[in-house]
Order: structure tokens, then sequence, then C-alpha cells
């Protein structure tokens, strides 16, 4: 016989409580990246304090104005030599119409928030199962936004000192830009390169065209992304290439979903199963009892439960079947209309004529069975 291996005992020891180490890390990780219910009240509190934290970080880099002023020359050059260079043009012919300038400037300070909180509650609402990844589309935008305005900072067209442009908030006094009038102050004007604008409302726009069911529904998807970049190149807020950067930046943040859940949002399901809703619909909650087979603590404790016969599994004595009922010294049952004396023996469908008459045993117990006669002598 050929020779075997062993193992040693004290190999085999080490190796088993890695392996399972090994699993339990992958079965957390698998829980955490699976799609789940979303909280309201940690969704409130997430997206506040995550925008207080953008606008925290956004104001925080230092203004470098010269260099914002170089880096925005040198973009205006590159779309020269791209032939791409109308915002000037654009600017001059949408100012000269002042109901239309002055939409846009509200349009550019109020629906950048609006439209994106509104779709948010959609998600939640309608799409719980995509919520999560979808949102995580939404954070890592920004995320790498903030890195683009340290790195590069950028003035707006408005802003260049010979670019002609038109600021559209100063001229038309209207509320209108953060970067404008008072409130230049409370925010870094030299934040242009990316455009979270873009990256915001191609965002919102993607998410209604995929999810959404309405034709005329998916359209406003579109049209939105496409007018909010007419907005911002005609109140000179932001140059096309700045738009582009913006566009980048949501790559990274569907690439970044992807590579965590798998899959893109749309891909994901729609709904998500929420154990304690189920429970709840069913009219009950699940307590810790539950998991033993026991219905009440006082199952769980080894005292029969009253509406279930028998007990649960748990508590019920050896030999007694599921559903059967112990005898006791009760009176007998008697069966009301009948003549004859009718008793039952304890199980169900057992149902035994007594007197004079021949004894007659019904086979099942069901009011149609044919009856089987038995002599006394048998």
């Amino acid at each position: 016989m050929g020779e075997s291996t062993v193992t040693p005992l004290e190999g085999r020891d080490q190796a088993l409580p890695q392996a399972v180490t090994a699993r339990t890390r992958r079965r957390r990780l698998d829980r955490v990246r699976s799609p789940r219910r979303p909280r309201l009240w940690f969704e409130i509190l997430l997206v506040a304090v995550s925008y207080w934290v953008y606008s925290l970080v956004r104001n925080a880099v230092p203004e470098q104005r010269s260099e914002a002023l170089r880096n925005t020359d040198w973009i205006w050059r590159a779309e020269h030599s791209l032939g791409i260079a109308v915002e000037e043009s654009v600017n001059h012919a949408v100012n000269s119409v002042t109901w239309l300038i002055v939409s846009m400037n509200y349009y550019y300070a109020t629906l950048h928030f609006v439209v994106t909180l509104v779709v948010l509650v959609w998600l939640y609402r309608s799409h719980p199962g995509r919520y999560a990844a979808t949102r995580l589309v939404l954070f890592a935008t920004t995320a790498v936004a903030l890195v683009g305005y340290y790195l590069y900072p950028l003035a707006p067209p408005r802003l260049m000192p010979r670019g002609g442009f038109v600021d559209t908030v100063m001229v038309h006094q209207t509320w209108g830009s953060m970067a404008s009038g008072d409130l230049k102050h409370m925010s870094n004007q030299y934040a242009a390169m990316p455009s979270m604008h873009i990256g915001w409302s191609l965002w919102c726009g993607l998410t209604v065209f995929t999810l959404a069911r309405l034709p005329w529904v998916r359209l406003l998807g579109l049209l939105y992304p496409t007018a909010t970049l007419v907005v911002i190149v005609a109140t000179a807020n932001h140059f096309w290439l700045d738009a582009v950067g913006g566009l980048l930046c949501l790559a990274f943040g569907f690439t970044v979903a992807g590579l965590w859940y798998g899959a893109l949002p749309h891909a994901l399901p729609r709904t998500v199963q929420d154990p304690r809703r189920d429970d709840q619909a069913a009219g009950r909650w699940r307590r810790p009892w539950h998991r033993h087979g026991a219905t009440t603590p006082r199952d769980a404790a080894g005292f029969p439960d009253a509406r279930t016969p028998g007990g649960s599994p748990a508590t019920r004595p050896p030999g007694r079947a599921p559903g059967s009922r112990q005898r006791d010294d009760s009176p007998d049952t008697h069966t009301p209309g009948d003549p004859a004396d009718v008793r039952t023996t304890g199980e169900p469908g057992d149902v035994r004529t007594l007197g004079d008459s021949p004894d007659v045993r019904t086979v099942g117990g069901s009011p149609g069975a044919r009856p089987v006669t038995r002599s006394a002598d048998s």
C-alpha cells in the first residue's frame, strides 16, 4: 500500500479560522453591496450633511485669482482653436431679451437644487432598489469635482478682464448666481471647472430617461440638461469645456457605482424586500423567539401555546404528532339530533355508534362516506 499523507492537526486548526474569516468578510461585503430599502431619516440626514460638506470644501479652496485667470485665457484660446468659442455671442444675444435672461438667471439659481432633490425623492418612492446606486453616482460625481476645483482653479467668462461678457445678474439686478452681487463673498468665484450644473443636470436627465415609463417624462429628462447647458453659457457662468468637465465627472460616478454594485443603477432590481415590512403586513413583528418555531415568549419558555394545537415543535412532548389532541377524562361528546349514542374516540374522523344497534363506523369521517356494518359476533 502507498504511503498516506496525514495533515498535521495544528496546521488544519490554523487553516480553518482563516477560511472562516475570509467567508465572513465576503458575506459582509456582499451584504453591504446588495441593494436594500433606504431609510428616510438617514437619507435626509445624509443629503443635508453631504451638501454642507460640499459647500464647505468648495468655498475653502483658496481663491487663486491670478492662476484662475491664466487658466481662463488658456481655455478661451483653446476654444477658439477648436472653433467653438461662441459663448460671447450667445451671452449678448440672450441678454438683449430681458424677460428671457431674467428667467435664465432664476433658472441657474434654483433648478440646480430643486430638480436634483425632486429626482432623489422620486427614486426613493418609486425605485428603492436602485436608489442607493444612483445616489452613489451623484456623490462620486460631486466628490471628484471638488478635486477639480482645487487642482484647476478657473474663472467664469463674466470675470474675464477683456472678454467682453455681460454679467447678467449685475446688469438686471436679479438673484441668479452665488458668485455675483452681495453673495460673491460667500462662494468661491474661481470654481468653474468642472460645471456641476451640467454634472447634476445630466445625472437627473439620464436617471429620468432610463427609469421613467411615460414617453413625455423621458423627453423632459433629455431636455433638462440641454436647457441647462444653454443657461450656463448665456449667463456667462461657464465655458463649453466646463460642461465637458462635468460630463467626465459624471462618467467617473457611473464607473464607481458600476464597480461597487456590479451593474449600472438601471440594471438593478426596482424594488427590494423588507422583512420587517412583510411581517408587519402579515400582522406580526419578527421576534427573537420566532427563529425557534415558537409563536409567543410563553411558548419559547416551555409552555404550550394555546393558539396552536400541540404547542410549538420545540415544546411538544415526544411521541405526539403535530395537531394531535391528548385524551382526558372529560365527558363523552354527543352529537345533537342523533338518536344513537355517538362517542368520539379522541381522533378526528373516528366516530363509533354505541348501543343495541350494530356497531357502525364511518370510514374517513366524511359526510358522504359509505358505512361499513359490523355484526355483533365479529
